[in-house]
């Protein structure tokens, strides 16, 4: 079996990441936008950028994990 670059790795895990913290933003940002009572159309913009922000900090974090467990091998 082919090992994976370490390159591949490192964006598989930003990906996953990206998608796991995107999905647990829009929730949470919902929620809060919700119990804030944030006024109209805001809403879409605060759950945007939770969504983003949620999605981009999960991403950096999961491939930095990624790349420190980059050259052990198990």
């Amino acid at each position: 079996m082919a090992r994976d670059s370490c390159l591949t790795r490192i964006t598989a895990g930003f990906a996953i990441g990206g998608a796991v913290g995107g999905a647990v933003g829009a929730v949470y940002g919902t929620y809060d936008a919700i119990r804030s009572k944030v006024p109209g159309l805001l809403k879409v913009r605060y759950i945007g950028q939770t969504t983003v922000g949620s999605a981009a900090v999960f991403g950096l974090f999961l491939g930095a994990g990624s790349l420190i467990h980059c050259g052990k091998s198990y």
